[in-house]
């Protein structure tokens, strides 16, 4: 099990540059988790896409379909408590240290191509680029 942050998840599914590293983290481990925030995320990246006419809404709608399939079981709440502690120890932002305390909540790396998170937390989170390698 592995906790993913949004652009992995996006990554995988919207073709780009990160995908075939992406599609061998999946291949090396597929159960993947994030916090609920990941959806609210993940439907900013999307509108970024719709706005720069790059999908329609049509599209926008099933990739989002897939995501959601994708992490289905694999959402979890997480506590402010714990969020607000590392956002204050940190220089991240709140929303960033949600996947942080996702991944420390539940034993297991956060994988994430944020430099920020990797920076801050390196004994919690693990690059794309080295999970995948």
């Amino acid at each position: 099990m592995i906790a993913v942050d949004t652009n992995i998840i996006a990554y995988l599914l919207i073709s780009g540059e990160r995908t075939p590293q992406v599609k061998a983290a999946l291949r090396k481990d597929p159960e993947w988790v994030a916090p609920l925030l990941w959806r609210s995320e993940f439907r900013d990246v999307l509108a970024h896409y719709l706005h720069r006419g790059l999908v329609t809404v049509d599209r926008a709608l099933q990739v989002m379909r897939e995501a959601e399939l994708m992490m289905q079981g694999g959402e979890y709440q997480v506590t402010s408590p714990q969020v607000l502690s590392l956002t204050a120890s940190s220089r991240c932002s709140a929303y960033d240290c949600e996947f942080v305390v996702l991944a420390q909540t539940l034993g297991v790396p956060l994988v994430t191509s944020d430099r920020a998170i990797l920076a801050a937390f390196p004994s919690t989170s693990v690059s794309l680029e080295e999970f995948s390698a």
